[in-house]
């Protein structure tokens, strides 16, 4: 008998938890409860995972992690460490367009190539590469980076 009373109490502790997970409207449709829609809402309208660092790219049709492409710091800033006040770079595979993530930008900007793997640009915005890169607007150098891919690292630890 007490066998037969622990299951019960056991089935009835696991379809009370199975209502909790989701609720019916008015209109007879499911809404999920805000767990759900906190794990849900961590994906940008494009499906990229935010929080794992994915953004979506226009040249890629995919998403993909910005930090992976060119570094460019603010032109006033050059030994910069804050990563999320860095213009990124991502090239198609031919390099003939360029695709430029701004810092609290909700998205990218593209850029065609104008002069063969020197120079980008659009309306404001122009991708000029000499020894490192240099993104221009408006005929103001704002970022700038080498061609080197990924984090820059601007001091080191070791004391000289």
């Amino acid at each position: 008998m007490k066998k037969y009373f622990l299951l019960s109490l056991l089935v009835f502790s696991l379809m009370s938890c199975r209502y909790t997970d989701s609720f019916v409207t008015d209109d007879n449709s499911k809404v999920k409860d805000t767990v759900d829609n906190a794990i849900v809402g961590d994906k940008d309208k494009d499906g990229c995972t935010a929080t794992a660092g994915y953004i979506w790219s226009k040249i890629n049709k995919e998403c993909v992690k910005m930090f992976s492409g060119l570094q460019l710091n603010p032109a006033e800033d050059q030994a910069n460490e804050d990563e999320t006040i860095c213009a990124y770079v991502l090239f198609n595979e031919d390099a003939t367009q360029a695709e430029i993530f701004l810092p609290n930008a909700d998205e990218s900007i593209l850029l065609q190539e104008t002069d063969k793997g020197k120079t980008w640009n659009n309306d404001s915005w122009k991708l000029m590469k000499n020894i490192g890169f240099e993104l221009v607007k408006d005929n103001s150098i704002i970022f700038k980076g080498d061609s080197e891919i990924g984090k820059k690292i601007t001091k080191t630890d070791n004391q000289e």
